[in-house]
């Protein structure tokens, strides 16, 4: 059971927890779990094909799951994972 942290623009959907606790072995398995848990989540990390969604980042520790095993990155009850949502705009 790894534990997910939410950043803030999600916490609406999570009854604004910061944070879950989240079954799968997996980043794909827990992060479908958190979307179980708070189904509106759905849309806003998963694409049309279940894929999570590209313009979101994952990190487990301090590690950016691209750069180890993707969304079958391992996880286990000691795994935080961070939902980091790229963030756009700015004045030019």
């Amino acid at each position: 059971m790894a534990n997910i942290i939410i950043p803030t623009p999600l916490r609406k959907f999570t009854n604004n927890q910061a944070s879950v606790e989240s079954n799968g072995s997996t980043v794909q398995q827990s992060v479908e779990d958190l979307a179980k848990q708070f189904p509106d989540l759905n849309k806003h990390i998963f694409d049309g094909e279940g894929k999570i969604r590209q313009f979101i980042r994952i990190y487990v520790g301090d590690e950016d799951i691209n750069a180890l095993e993707n969304e079958n990155t391992k996880v286990d009850s000691s795994s935080v994972i961070s939902i980091i949502p790229a963030i756009a705009g700015g004045i030019q």
